[in-house]
């Protein structure tokens, strides 16, 4: 993650502070993800949790057009080990938001489904392909489930390429939390990064895992076991410095 990336890098890695940027950048290929991007994401989740300067991870890509078609077809050549290429595929609680740039195709939606904040532009387009190009739609459907209707989610795999969810429905579906002008995109991206960096790092990831995490357990056992982090996150410095920083109305000091 050091020095500056090249323009010619498929996986742009850049720093705003507490807040990275990851940007796919094969923008003459509809930013179509390559088996290098893919491994590039799998090796870097695990070093952007470790890292305690990080606090926010947007992705997002490069151009108007796309924010993925989708896997590269040309590399589907036989089965590959199961994804690490999303933050929860890869375990990690790192606060994510997905910034959709136009089109979001296919494995593109696995950072939709995967992502903690959902934004896009106003040309956005969401839609699933795989069934048109022979391929079964499993992991980022499932996943898709738990965000909309699954109804839409069925509709969406069965037609295919031929129905396409655009910004201002996928709003209304919940798919999105925000719509914005695509000039504007990634610097409101970055800008939630930064309200969520100023927030208790060990709080916030200890809330999201409770949340992810919940949805694998029965409601009684994941409010058990969000309890159970609760309790034990009182034992974190952080959870007695909010409440000491907001009586003495100042600035809380975090631990990192």
């Amino acid at each position: 993650m050091g020095g500056a990336p090249s323009p010619d890098d498929e996986l742009l890695v850049e720093r705003d502070g507490h807040v990275v940027v990851l940007t796919i950048n094969r923008p003459q290929q509809l930013n179509a993800f390559s088996r290098s991007v893919r491994s590039r994401l799998t090796e870097l989740w695990p070093k952007l949790d470790a890292d305690p300067d990080v606090r926010a991870v947007v992705v997002t890509a490069a151009g108007d057009r796309a924010f993925s078609s989708g896997g590269d077809v040309s590399e589907l050549d036989g089965p590959e080990d199961y994804p690490r290429y999303t933050a929860r595929q890869a375990g990690v609680f790192t606060p994510t938001i997905t910034a959709v740039n136009g089109l979001c195709a296919s494995a593109g939606l696995h950072f939709v489904a995967d992502a903690d904040i959902v934004i896009c532009s106003e040309n956005a387009t969401f839609f699933d392909t795989h069934v048109h190009v022979g391929q079964v739609s499993a992991l980022e459907p499932i996943g898709l489930a738990r965000r909309i209707p699954l109804g839409e989610v069925l509709r969406m795999v069965t037609l295919g390429k031929s129905y396409r969810i655009g910004a201002q429905r996928a709003l209304e579906l919940g798919l999105v939390s925000e719509v914005v002008p695509v000039e504007r995109l990634r610097d409101r991206a970055v800008e939630l990064g930064h309200i969520i960096a100023s927030a208790s790092p060990q709080s916030v990831k200890t809330s999201l895992r409770a949340i992810w995490e919940s949805l694998d357990r029965g409601l009684d056992d994941g409010l058990k076991h969000g309890y159970e982090l609760l309790q034990a996150h009182l034992e974190h410095p952080d959870a007695t410095e909010g409440p000491a920083a907001f009586m003495a109305k100042r600035k809380p000091n975090w631990t990192v």
